[in-house]
């Protein structure tokens, strides 16, 4: 299930106009539902995912709150610049943002009939960020959200001939779908069909990397320095540490799908999964140990609490995780 929401491209559907806004409906169970991403800013905690459900905690993951947004689409990625300011991306090519920590949003973007969702945002400051998701889709903004341009990441003639495993029409058109901040300006976009992309000046231009594999990255992970892991489907993880110039593959112990990951403030690395995986490093991402959920239900990321405990997220909703039950054997 929460594979099938991440990647299904958004059906055709016959779209309000806007003056119709549909605003989402506020549940007493929604800290239940399905839910694909989330992000903390000081002392907030925000989760998204199905139906326009956007959560916010503001006791580190205690307890959690339904806010109301203008859209019922299904939302799958959120970024916050601070307490106040964020943004919050998904299908139907929605973007929503808010000024006051969630208390009200505005609906910059929305394109249904595109049929190309959105699965992840980011931005560098206040008003330069960049969208990303299905079918190469890449909307870059300079003024907040206020207006956005399509760009593309990569010349579609640079990767003709090396990458079309799938017979796409171009192996430009790949689903985008997750960008993550190494630090420095540098930033990496984990793709389908094998894909990688390195940045080293904040997304004004791309380089394409070349990991030893055909299948689709789901999320990459910098540890610091050139070192990165990818990882993706049916439990491949990859690690370069010279900024993707070499890669070597490092063995999981499982085939289920990987998600997302986290370097906590010790260092220990966690990379969630579905099946209710967690993937536990010890060793800054040299080698990993499975720890398999009871529940087995599927485990979209994670966010670190400020007592060292964690929070999960993903299909049964938001759950706490105490560092000892990170750490049981």
């Amino acid at each position: 299930m929460l594979l099938a929401v991440v990647l299904a491209a958004a059906p055709a559907v016959t779209a309000p106009q806007d003056d119709e806004i549909e605003t989402s409906l506020i549940k007493p169970l929604a800290y239940r539902s399905l839910l694909l991403d989330a992000a903390a800013a000081g002392e907030m905690m925000m989760a998204v995912g199905e139906r326009g459900h956007v959560l916010i905690s503001r006791d580190q993951g205690a307890n959690w709150t339904q806010v109301e947004v203008p859209t019922r689409s299904t939302l799958t990625g959120v970024f916050l610049h601070d307490e106040q300011l964020g943004w919050v991306v998904g299908h139907d090519a929605v973007i929503l943002r808010t000024r006051d920590g969630g208390e009200s949003w505005d609906r910059l973007f929305w394109a249904p009939e595109q049929e190309r969702p959105l699965f992840d945002v980011w931005f560098r400051d206040a008003d330069n960020g960049f969208a990303i998701g299905a079918y190469g889709f890449f909307l870059e903004t300079t003024d907040g959200g206020d207006t956005w341009t399509e760009r593309v990441i990569v010349d579609p003639d640079e990767l003709e001939e090396e990458y079309d495993p799938y017979a796409f029409t171009s192996a430009a058109d790949v689903h985008l779908n997750q960008v993550a901040n190494a630090g420095g300006g540098r930033l990496y976009v984990a793709a389908e069909a094998g894909l990688a992309f390195r940045s080293d000046d904040s997304g004004q231009t791309w380089e394409t990397l070349e990991p030893p594999y055909q299948g689709s990255f789901f999320a990459s992970l910098p540890l610091g320095g050139d070192s990165v892991l990818f990882f993706g489907l049916r439990g491949n993880l990859f690690r370069s540490d010279d900024a993707g110039a070499t890669w070597r593959s490092i063995d999981t112990g499982t085939v289920a799908l990987l998600t997302d990951g986290v370097q906590l403030a010790d260092g220990t690395v966690v990379i969630t999964g579905l099946a209710g995986t967690l993937l536990i490093s010890s060793d800054g991402g040299e080698t990993f140990r499975l720890a398999q959920q009871p529940d087995r239900q599927g485990l979209a990321t994670l966010l670190p609490t400020a007592d060292g405990n964690l929070v999960l997220v993903g299909e049964f909703g938001v759950n706490p995780l105490s560092a000892d039950a990170l750490n049981a054997p």
